[in-house]
C-alpha cells in the first residue's frame, strides 16, 4: 500500500504556521480560500478525545466477526491495545469512555490522554511483538493498514485475541468502524451513542461549508521530504473525502487519479489547484511553504502562485474516527476562513 510505506516515514516535527483561520465562515468569505493568504494551519478548537457519558460497562464475553474473517472471542477488556496507521482505533477507545483501560498506543495516537502511553510501534509503524506482550493485553484491536502480519499472528499464537476492523478511510465507514470497535469491547449501547455524536458533528460541519458556484479545487499533497516520497492524492485516498465534505473539489480526483500517484508537474499542473493541502509534519520535512514551491509543478499552479497551503495535524487530517466531524470543521475553516 503506497499510503501505509510512505506514511511509516514519518518523523515527529513542528510547525508554527503564519495564519490563522477565524471561527466565522459563510459564502461571503469563500473567496478568501484563493487569495495570497499565505499558510493557515486547521486546528481544532480541543484536540483531546470527549469520553461518553455515562461511560459504559462492557458485558462480556463478546464473540464478534473480525475484518479478516475470523470469529473472535473477546473475554476481558482490562488491558486494551488498539493500534493502526491513523491513530483512529486509539481514539474511538477513548471516546467510547473505555481509555482508562488502554495501555499502549501507535505513532499517529498522540492527543494529550494517550500521549504518555508506551509505543507498541517504536520503529515508524511496524508493530513490535515484543512491545506488545510485554504490555500483557487482554485484547488487540487492528487493521491491515499496520503490520507485519507475522507479529500479528504471534500475537493470536500467545493467546491474546485479535480483532480486525474494516480499514476503509471514508466518513461513510466511521459509524461502521466505532460500532465494530464498540461490539468487540462488549459496550454496542455505547457505540450506538457514539455513532449518534460523532454522525451529528459530521453533518453540522458539512452543512458549514460554503456553497458556491464554482466549488475550488484542493490537491492533497503528502511529502516526506527527508525520504523523497513526493504524491499526489486522488480518488479513494482518504484525502478525497476530507476534501469534498467541505464543498471542495479534490484535484487528483477530476484529472481521473486513484489512490496516490507520485507527484508529477503535468499533472499537478493539470489538476490546477487553488489551495494546497497537506500535513503539517510534511510541509515542515521540505521545510515549510519555500520548500514546497519547488517540488514539481508546485510553483505554477494558482495555489503555488498565491502560496496558498493549508496544513493539518497528521494524526487529525486522515484519522476517520471519532474527531472526523470537527476535522471537517477546521478544515473548512482553515480554508475559507479570512487571513488575520
Amino acid at each position: 500500500m503506497i499510503r501505509r510505506t510512505a506514511a511509516a516515514l514519518a518523523a515527529t516535527l513542528l510547525l508554527t504556521a503564519g495564519c490563522t483561520a477565524v471561527s466565522e465562515i459563510g459564502p461571503e468569505t469563500a473567496a478568501a480560500g484563493t487569495t495570497g493568504c499565505g499558510t493557515t494551519t486547521a486546528k481544532l478548537a480541543n484536540a483531546d478525545i470527549s469520553p461518553l457519558d455515562p461511560r459504559p460497562t462492557p458485558s462480556l464475553p463478546a464473540t464478534v466477526d473480525s475484518a479478516d474473517g475470523r470469529k473472535v472471542t473477546v473475554t476481558s477488556t482490562d488491558r486494551i491495545l488498539a493500534v493502526n496507521l491513523y491513530g483512529s482505533l486509539g481514539e474511538l477507545v477513548f471516546s467510547l469512555g473505555l481509555g482508562d483501560k488502554v495501555v499502549g498506543r501507535d505513532t499517529a495516537t498522540t492527543f494529550p490522554a494517550a500521549a504518555k502511553l508506551p509505543l507498541v510501534t517504536p520503529q515508524g509503524h511496524d508493530l513490535s511483538a515484543e512491545a506488545i506482550l510485554k504490555l500483557n493485553p487482554t485484547v488487540l484491536l487492528a487493521d491491515n493498514s499496520i503490520g507485519p502480519p507475522t507479529v500479528l499472528d504471534q500475537i493470536r499464537k500467545s493467546g491474546i485475541p485479535v480483532v480486525l476492523i474494516g480499514d476503509e478511510q471514508t466518513l461513510a465507514a466511521v459509524p461502521e468502524h466505532i460500532r465494530a470497535v464498540a461490539a468487540a469491547l462488549g459496550v454496542p449501547e455505547a457505540g450506538d451513542r457514539l455513532v449518534n455524536r460523532v454522525q451529528g458533528e459530521i453533518d453540522t460541519a458539512k452543512n458549514s461549508a460554503p456553497k458556491t458556484d464554482k466549488p475550488i479545487k484542493i490537491a492533497f499533497l503528502y511529502v516526506r521530504g527527508t525520504a523523497s516520497v513526493f504524491l499526489l492524492g486522488g480518488d479513494g485516498a482518504g484525502s478525497d473525502a476530507m476534501i469534498e465534505a467541505i464543498g471542495a473539489v479534490d484535484a487528483g480526483s477530476s484529472i481521473g487519479m486513484k489512490k496516490f500517484r507520485p507527484l508529477t508537474s503535468e499533472g499537478l499542473i493539470t489538476a490546477a489547484p487553488d489551495v494546497i493541502l497537506v500535513m503539517t509534519e510534511g510541509l515542515n520535512s521540505v521545510d515549510g511553504v519555500d520548500g514546497l514551491l519547488k517540488l514539481p509543478g508546485v510553483a505554477q499552479t494558482p495555489a503555488g502562485i498565491n502560496r496558498r497551503v493549508v496544513d493539518m495535524d497528521d494524526g487529525i487530517l486522515l484519522n476517520f474516527g471519532a474527531r472526523t466531524g470537527k476535522a471537517v470543521e477546521a478544515l473548512a475553516k482553515a480554508v475559507y476562513g479570512p487571513c488575520d
